[in-house]
């Protein structure tokens, strides 16, 4: 899936769920000052923000395919060691860090197994890979409500349910077939709070990842269908989401 939109975008789509899941997903990782530290997939730096914070900016190293994100992260964050690479092909040696976490991206990789074992193979032994997804198979991600009111009115619809990790055990089977053992798997939950129907809304007209492609692909009067469905779904205000992901650890 590719996120050629802007980071100011995604922060508005996305951001207001995955900036307070990256500090539970921080402290699962148990990341120490002292340690190097990798995020994969950074997208704007929700994780990484969270990682400099604890370890210090001369710590973290930040990947992301998209130009600009790993900008927005160069500007957000400056000294952290930001390079542009996809998760398959990480651009460091074996057994750089002390712990390599990709938050909210496994199920965006080309091959997820391939970014995993990348993942084992630049962290040093005893370190730490995580991950972390939405369950988005389970019903219980931030975009629950707008595809449940998708597959109403488009039964056929992609609804982000089959992508990989995103069902219950998948993560934990990918950690698997990529070589990095048993992975100890939780869940995250977040909630967050948006002050009316439109406010929830407005931010699916950006066009980013699958709900914001499926939104943009309609016609206006496709649009607004949907938009009348989701308000049927929710109240007027505030709407409160609680948005869950599987976590997944490994010690190598």
């Amino acid at each position: 899936m590719s996120f050629d939109v802007s980071a100011d975008a995604y922060l508005r789509f996305m951001g207001q769920y995955s900036e307070p899941l990256a500090a539970r997903f921080a402290d699962l990782t148990g990341v120490l000052p002292g340690q190097r530290l990798l995020d994969v997939g950074c997208g704007p730096g929700a994780l990484t923000a969270e990682l400099v914070r604890r370890a210090g900016v001369d710590a973290v190293s930040a990947v992301e395919p998209s130009a600009s994100f790993a900008d927005a992260v160069r500007e957000r964050l400056p000294g952290v060691d930001v390079r542009r690479s996809a998760a398959e092909q990480l651009p460091f040696p074996d057994h750089t860090f002390d712990a390599a976490a990709a938050q909210l991206v496994i199920h965006f990789m080309t091959d997820p197994v391939q970014g995993l074992r990348e993942m084992g193979r630049v962290t040093r032994p005893g370190g730490l890979v995580a991950a972390c997804v939405w369950d988005h198979a389970g019903g219980r991600g931030p975009l629950a409500a707008f595809w449940s009111a998708v597959r109403e009115l488009d039964p056929a619809a992609d609804d982000e349910s089959d992508l990989p990790g995103v069902r219950e055990g998948h993560l934990a089977a990918l950690f698997a077939q990529a070589g990095l053992g048993q992975a100890q798997v939780t869940t995250l939950t977040v909630r967050v709070s948006h002050a009316s129907f439109e406010q929830w809304w407005e931010p699916f007209m950006l066009g980013v990842g699958p709900a914001g492609a499926y939104v943009a692909a309609l016609t206006p009067d496709r649009q607004s269908e949907l938009r009348e469905q989701c308000r049927r779904l929710l109240p007027a205000g505030p709407v409160d989401i609680s948005a869950t992901a599987w976590a997944a650890t490994c010690r190598i």
